[in-house]
Order: C-alpha cells, then structure tokens, then sequence
C-alpha cells in the first residue's frame, strides 16, 4: 500500500549512521566505538553543544543534565585514519530520537503518566469542561515550562550537532577538505515547510473547506488529519473534497480520548482500527492525539509516515522531544518531527499573537537546513484575530518560498522524498561525482568541510543527467518548474549558511 521502507541495518555502525544522514560516499567515513563502556547511560557532550545520553567509556557520564557535562571528544583516537569514539553514536541517536533519556531528566514540572488516575479524570470529564476552565487548568500545568534543561527551547539541534562534529572528525582523520554528499533536499532547497491541520472538533470540521479556500489563496497546500471515530461525523464528500483539491488527508488518532498510549495491550487493540480507516481515507500518514507517543510501538502502525514526535515537547503534554529537525526512519515508518509551536499553544496558553516565536524558529531551522513542520488547528483559528496571526504567517511561508527557495510540500512528497534520497547514491567517474537511484534528477551534490569548528556547505553544480534518463519521474518536472528560478539564487548564498 505505501513505499517500501528503507533498508535500515539493526546493527549499523556509527559511520552507517553518517551515510544515512548525508548520504556521502561510503569511503570517506571510518569510525569505531570502543568496547569497554560504561554501564549506567548519562549525559555527556561530544564538542561544544553535541549533547549526547548513553553509555560512554570515560564513565563520567553524569545522571543530569543540569551538570557540567564532561566533553568525550578530548577522548577520541585515531590510527592510521580510523577513529575510535569513546561511546556510541548510534545508540546516543536513538536515545534521543526516541526520547530514552526522559527518564533522567531533572524539573520542577511532572508530567503526568499516561496510566495516573489523574490524567484518566481529566480526559474523562475534558469534552464537558468550558474551554475558559481547561485553558486555566493547561496553563497551570505548563506553568515553569521555560526552565526545562533538555530539549533546549526553541528548537534543540543534538542530533545534528553530532552528526556534524562526528564527520568533522572523521574528515580530519582521513585528511578531508572537502566531502561530497547528497542535498538533503530536491532541486537544492535550503529548507523545507509543510502545514498541516488536526481536526480536533465538529466546529473545526465545518471550516475546513473555508480554510482550503484560505490555504489556495495563498498557493500552499496542506495536510489534514481526521478523528475517524466518535468526535464527530465524518461525511465522505468532505473526505473526497479534501483529495480533489489537491490537499492531503490523514488520520488522526482513533477517537481522540487521551488514552490511545494507555497500555501496549490498548495501543495494538486500537492500532487495528486505526490502520482500516487509513485504508479507508487512503491515508499515508498517521498522528496521534495531542502527540502522545511511544516510538517503541509504533511497528503495529500500517502507515508510510508518522508526525506524532515533536523536537522540543516543553507545551505539550507529553514532554520530552526528538532533538532533531530532519525526519528519520523508525523501522519502515519515517518520522517526521513537528518542529514548530503550535498555535493552540502559541495563543492559548502563552497568549501569543504574534508570529515573534514562529519566525524565531524558522530562522534556527533554515540556518541548519531543516523541516519545519507546523500544526495549525481549524478549531483554533476560525476567530478574527486567530486567522489574521495564521493568514500573516501564510504570507511569510509564500515569501520565504519565493525570495529564499524553501521547498513547501505536502507531507506525503516529503516522505515520497526523503525514501528516494535514502536509496540514492554517489558515485565517481573520470568526469567527477554523480547521483544514481531513482528520483536523482532532482538531487543535488553539495559539499561539506569545516569552518572554525562547525560544518559549513557548498552547493554544486547542477548534475548531469545519464543518457536516457531525461524524463523526471512522477511529479518530479512540475517542482522542478516551480523551483527552476529560485534555486540559482540559493546555490550562490549556500557557502555562507552553516
């Protein structure tokens, strides 16, 4: 039904998970990790803001990231250009995508666990509760959220700071200047940006076709999730318009009651019914209500993508976070991460009508050429002064989109995408480096070398197309068109950006 997942090695090394991230030639990456580990997992760094949770050979690993963190990068080996790491970068990875670390984190706010009488009450009684009371109650709860440590607000970057300073080494060891590898994203866009619309209401329900028409007028289309069962009815012409007019559709959640994550037991009963209304809406994404989320389960889920895992999860309530602003495979299901605050959040409970915050964050996610991926509710913004904030933030996206070449997609094109990439690589001939595997004529080379300890990009030239391999594939020539003149004036400001 969906794409063919990536060929994810169980048992990847550390230089695996460089190639997967920058899809560089595999000789230029020669890493080891040292077999007497410590133990306990803590936290540590790896260069000047890589924060890492896991296992380290040093043991000063501490249990809190609050402490000095120990720097493990003064621990690193090389001989005769293999490097031998003090921990496991694959296993530091996968702790913070799939929010291991929480369990060690140390704050004044406690959440709420997912089995807590408290927590059941609340979704229990939450459909009776005047909006007034449960903003009183969210806020109350959120109360203190900016002295959270870890995830660092407003976008935390540990994963990619590591990836860089973990290439830098390697490149040094190897005596690198300059390593090519695969343009994160198509035709050479800096960046990406996908919207996307939880259906929470029968209100919100009843203005999505208006915020169609609002999202056209703006020429950027959308994705919207669905509740299918019990919030309110479902008619199939909505479900049909949504698809005839060149918008997504997804599921959200199954009912939308808070107690989807409850236990393994209730998450693969509820699982089921969720992946037979995929089928039924042809959907090829999946989120979860209120981004509950446990990554460890997600293999019962029968969908392409997923976009339940936010990077920084300080106003939701489930806290923790991916710590990264890239999607990324979990199994055969891409994740891709909500990267931005959303407006339930933004107005509701830090009484925000401004977009200072959101375009704080897309400036921290285009410096280090991310995804930005929004949440705006139809429930939230059908007011005058709520759609005026989204409306100005359309204008800012179409702007972005025009003057800077920021890829704005569809979240199923990002996954369709980021699958392709994940299966391209480099190779070289007597005339220099090419791109193979499907959907290569829209790649691009870029390079990467250091710059002052950080790693710096420059993007190539456009790559040459094999004979017989003129026609781009899918709906590969319409972005290409779209893109054709933005793109020359990105490749020339790409050398200053890190």
């Amino acid at each position: 039904m969906f794409n063919d997942g990536v060929n994810v090695d169980q048992q990847r090394g550390p230089g695996n998970l460089l190639i997967e991230h920058f899809r560089c030639p595999e000789n230029g990456i020669d890493l080891a990790v040292s077999e007497d580990l410590s133990v306990e997992s803590g936290y540590f760094r790896f260069g000047a803001d890589a924060v890492c949770f896991g296992q380290s050979k040093s043991a000063i690993a501490t249990p809190a990231v609050t402490d000095v963190l120990y720097d493990s990068r003064q621990d690193v080996s090389t001989v005769d250009g293999k490097v031998q790491l003090p921990f496991d970068p694959v296993q530091v990875v996968d702790n913070l995508r799939n929010e291991r670390y929480k369990r060690n984190l140390s704050s004044d706010r406690k959440e709420i666990d997912a089995n807590s009488l408290i927590r059941q009450i609340y979704y229990f009684v939450r459909p009776l509760m005047p909006v007034t009371v449960r903003k009183h109650l969210q806020r109350k709860y959120f109360r203190g959220w900016e002295t959270i440590p870890f995830p660092r607000w407003p976008v935390d970057f540990s994963t990619e700071r590591l990836s860089e300073q973990l290439l830098i080494v390697s490149m040094n060891a190897q005596g690198i200047k300059s390593l090519p590898f695969i343009w994160f994203w198509p035709e050479g866009a800096p960046s990406c940006a996908i919207m996307t619309h939880d259906v929470e209401t029968a209100a919100g329900r009843d203005f999505c076709s208006q915020l169609m028409d609002l999202n056209d007028s703006f020429g950027i289309k959308s994705a919207f999730q669905i509740v299918p069962e019990r919030r309110y009815g479902v008619p199939q012409d909505l479900l049909d318009a949504i698809r005839a007019r060149g918008f997504e559709l997804n599921v959200h959640d199954l009912n939308h009651d808070g107690h989807l994550m409850k236990s393994r037991k209730e998450f693969l009963r509820r699982s089921a019914q969720i992946n037979q209304h995929g089928r039924r809406f042809q959907a090829s994404g999946f989120r979860s209500a209120m981004l509950h989320r446990n990554l460890e389960w997600y293999d019962a889920l029968d969908f392409s993508y997923d976009m339940s895992v936010p990077n920084v999860a300080h106003l939701d309530p489930q806290r923790g976070g991916c710590c990264t602003v890239f999607p990324f495979f979990n199994g055969k299901l891409l994740e891709l991460p909500v990267t931005m605050i959303q407006d339930y959040s933004l107005f509701h409970i830090l009484q925000d009508y401004t977009l200072d915050r959101w375009k704080q964050q897309i400036e921290l996610i285009m410096e280090n050429h991310g995804l930005m991926n929004f949440i705006v509710h139809p429930d939230y913004i059908r007011g005058a002064r709520e759609r005026g904030v989204y409306e100005s933030l359309l204008n800012y996206l179409r702007s972005l989109q025009t003057e800077e070449g920021i890829w704005v997609a569809l979240p199923r094109e990002v996954d369709h995408w980021w699958r392709e990439r994940s299966k391209m690589k480099l190779v070289e001939d007597a005339d220099g480096w090419r791109i193979e595997g499907q959907g290569h004529e829209r790649a691009r080379i870029a390079y990467a070398h250091e710059d002052g300890g950080r790693l710096s990009f420059r993007l190539g030239e456009q790559p040459r197309v094999e004979p017989g391999s003129t026609k781009l594939q899918d709906g590969a020539a319409q972005t290409s068109e779209r893109y054709a003149q933005q793109v020359s004036g990105f490749a020339r400001s790409l050398p200053r950006m890190h």
